[in-house]
């Protein structure tokens, strides 16, 4: 369960990004996929007018970063021969965007209309003009004032295993076009030909180079935000295997996309073959969902027990607070004595891997624990036990911090030693420790887990969403994961201006 608000998080960026714009084997059809899917995430129409708001930034980037080539023409006139001129230097000024529209079409794709685009283009004319009598040569700055309607139908597909952008169905319709040369000096039958070229070249060279670069900078922001989902999804020699097992689903009312969900730890993948996602599972109220499976977040845990993740020390004062904690079971007196020793140390760590089991109660988590309490060095005699514990956990986040808590446990001590061969522990201490267990040392590792994995997750940029009544709904095999949210508008200014600087 401590992971799963993680988890959610990151596939969260992943799939917000990606609609503002399988699997090793070829994409699946979306019911075959369901059973290799261990994460879903479902974005609904309100979540898509939200993104929809931002798309004018990158829209805006794709205009200022398109690099418009320079286009060069000859026509001949009487008496003046022939007139060769070039467009150079065409720069963009001045640009605003009016409106975003956009429609979900089932089946289909995102149909976006960018409307009342204001830019002045600045640029230069060369030119020369002659016959065998004289020859010259010239060049004259102009402006023009432009009105653009864009029109972009994105689809989204899976490709090389994620969830790429195809933007070349874009289109412009120009309403303005109106060319100033440099002080409007030159003689009309000159501005004339001049406009004629200019209207025909930029229509051209505009269309040609901002839906190129709409394209561009979709799968850029697409490949940016799987592989940071990746990289945020992975510790050490663990990483989790995000990839789409089939295209995108897309309704009137939301976008559904089915993630792999595999761990890869020392050379070994996991498998995931008999999902038991169903559509059903996930409603339309909220604005983002995610599906999360058993059998997703199972192999984390025994990758994170198997690279010597779960473990805890703890020494000093917070140590002897600990046994402060009043219990119906007398604290035996070898502990006690333990206790006045000034380099006591409490080492805590899995003996076997944690097994994940989710129920509407909660996610119940099953594993086998040593504990060691002992002064000095790790290898010293003390007090030694294993134990075997059982506990629902339940999870929430608010106010930017992630909560755990058992709702209901059950240990068993299932052996013990202190100072091994010279005393063993009898009953009343085994009862001691078996509730020491559950009122001290359970509460203790959940306090210990919530701020590392918020932290964790806060390096990652989570802190920056508004994540907005965040609801963790744990089902048999699964947990659904909603929320509402609000899109940071400088993350995505940040991405854009580092990614295409």
């Amino acid at each position: 369960m401590m992971l799963m608000d993680r988890c959610g998080i990151v596939l969260c960026v992943a799939l917000v990004s990606l609609v503002m714009l399988g699997f090793t084997q070829a994409c699946l059809d979306p019911r075959s996929a369901y059973r290799f899917s261990g994460a879903v995430c479902r974005l609904t129409y309100p979540a898509a007018v939200v993104l929809n708001e931002k798309t004018t930034k990158v829209i805006e980037t794709a205009f200022q970063h398109a690099k418009y080539p320079s286009v060069e023409g000859e026509k001949s006139l009487l008496f003046t021969g022939t007139v060769k001129y070039g467009l150079e230097n065409l720069e963009i000024h001045n640009l605003s965007i009016g409106q975003s529209l956009f429609e979900l079409q089932p089946g289909v794709g995102i149909a976006m209309e960018i409307r009342n685009v204001s830019a002045v283009f600045r640029g230069t004319i060369k030119y020369g003009y002659g016959n065998w009598l004289i020859k010259l040569a010239h060049s004259i700055d102009f402006e023009i004032e432009s009105q653009i309607d864009l029109g972009i139908n994105p689809k989204l597909y899976c490709g090389k295993g994620k969830v790429a952008a195809d933007t070349s169905d874009c289109f412009l319709n120009f309403h303005k076009l109106r060319l100033h040369l440099q002080g409007d000096r030159e003689p009309g039958w000159m501005k004339r030909l001049f406009t004629e070229f200019i209207t025909f070249t930029v229509k051209l060279v505009v269309k040609s180079q901002i839906c190129k670069e709409i394209n561009n900078v979709a799968n850029i922001l697409a490949d940016f935000i799987q592989e940071r989902a990746e990289k945020f999804l992975s510790y050490g020699n663990i990483s989790v295997d995000i990839g789409v097992t089939s295209a995108p689903v897309i309704t009137a009312d939301y976008i559904e996309s089915y993630h792999k969900g595999l761990t890869h730890y020392n050379n070994v993948t996991a498998v995931i073959n008999a999902s038991v996602f169903d559509p059903s599972h996930l409603s339309e109220d909220r604005m983002l969902y995610f599906w999360l499976s058993d059998e997703f977040l199972n192999p984390v845990m025994t990758a994170a027990h198997q690279d010597g993740l779960l473990r805890l020390n703890i020494s000093g004062p917070e140590l002897k607070e600990l046994f402060q904690t009043d219990l119906s079971s007398p604290m035996p007196d070898v502990l006690s004595k333990y206790l006045a020793s000034e380099s006591l140390m409490l080492r805590v760590w899995s003996l076997s891997e944690p097994k994940l089991c989710t129920t509407p109660l909660g996610t119940t988590v099953r594993a086998n624990a040593a504990i060691q309490l002992a002064p000095g060095a790790e290898d010293t005699p003390g007090l030694y036990f294993e134990t075997e514990v059982e506990v629902i956990v339940t999870a929430s986040y608010s106010d930017k911090k992630l909560s755990l808590k058992a709702i209901s446990s059950q240990t068993s001590v299932l052996k013990a030693s202190l100072l091994p061969d010279v005393l063993q522990l009898n009953e009343a201490h085994l009862e001691y420790f078996n509730e020491a267990v559950q009122k001290i040392g359970l509460p203790k590792v959940l306090s210990v887990l919530e701020p590392v994995i918020t932290g964790l997750m806060d390096e990652q940029g989570t802190y920056l969403f508004d994540i907005i009544d965040p609801q963790v709904i744990p089902q048999d095999g699964y947990v659904v994961i909603q929320t509402d949210f609000g899109f940071p508008h400088h993350l995505l200014v940040e991405f854009l201006r580092k990614t295409l600087e």
